[in-house]
């Protein structure tokens, strides 16, 4: 069981037993706060383990899988601070104090384990009362809090500011190669469409170039390309095999995969 609250970009989540883990993009640059329990973030090369009182950086754009689970005793709770592009630009706007030198670095790209400030620790400790769903924050109080957050991750590191700040527009990318990369997560048309740098009228029209099947059904012929093969090279299992390549119901995909190669995968 999970609840999530979202306040003005501000989210308050709750997960009473441990879960398997969930697949995580964030479009936008973010903080998550372990408020109790604990969270395991994985993006294929590393693992980060997250206890309770600490909080990690999340690029745009960063693909990883997130584990929030119970820790003595104690049910998971965070809080997760999403930095949209137009709040940045506003704050941007605002004050030349967010402003780097031209010559500053950027970060590396990946999740970062922020050091335990006295800025984060008062930010968050100042939030904890809004895990109660009857107290309401208003939504210029958490446009506060964002901006709190903001400012604590610039005292940190000098290089935050070129990172967040960064507002050029970005380059399209080759369709079939970024879905020949990532067909076995889900996506939406309008996510797609935002990973490969185009507007979802541009993707669809851009798709038809490379195509002659829309993007649902091209996703659904790829996730059983790669099951059949998954299962007759390597004789994995179905119930293995069907969640591997992205699909979320193990009927849908023995049906769909006996639609398209006229036996049931139980026949491989």
């Amino acid at each position: 069981m999970k609840m999530i609250f979202n306040y003005n970009n501000i989210f308050f989540s709750f997960f009473y037993d441990d879960t398997s883990g969930c697949i995580h993009r964030s479009r936008e640059f973010a903080m998550n706060y372990v408020y109790s329990g604990e969270m395991l973030l994985d993006n294929g090369k590393e693992q980060i383990h997250v206890s309770k009182g600490e909080c990690v950086f999340i690029p745009r754009d960063h693909h990883i899988t997130m584990y929030k689970r119970t820790a003595n005793g104690e049910k998971y709770c965070g809080i997760f601070l999403m930095f949209t592009r137009n709040f940045l630009k506003e704050m941007y706007t605002k004050s030349e104090q967010y402003k780097a030198p031209a010559n500053t670095p950027k970060l590396d790209s990946g999740v970062i384990k922020l050091p335990k400030t006295a800025e984060i620790t008062s930010l968050f400790a100042s939030m904890t009362p809004y895990f109660d769903p009857d107290v309401k924050p208003q939504d210029d109080l958490m446009q506060l809090k964002l901006q709190e957050g903001l400012l604590a991750l610039l005292h940190i590191d000098k290089r935050f500011a070129p990172t967040l700040f960064d507002f050029n527009e970005p380059w399209k990318i080759d369709i079939l190669d970024f879905m020949n990369k990532n067909y076995m997560y889900e996506f939406t048309m309008e996510e797609l469409a935002h990973y490969t740098g185009r507007s979802l009228a541009t993707f669809k029209r851009d798709f038809k170039k490379v195509s002659n099947l829309t993007p649902e059904k091209w996703l659904i012929r790829k996730r059983l390309e790669a099951a059949y093969d998954l299962m007759k090279e390597g004789r994995r299992k179905i119930a293995d095999v069907y969640t591997e390549v992205g699909f979320k119901n193990q009927s849908h995909f023995s049906s769909a995969f006996k639609k398209m190669y006229g036996v049931s995968p139980t026949a491989l």
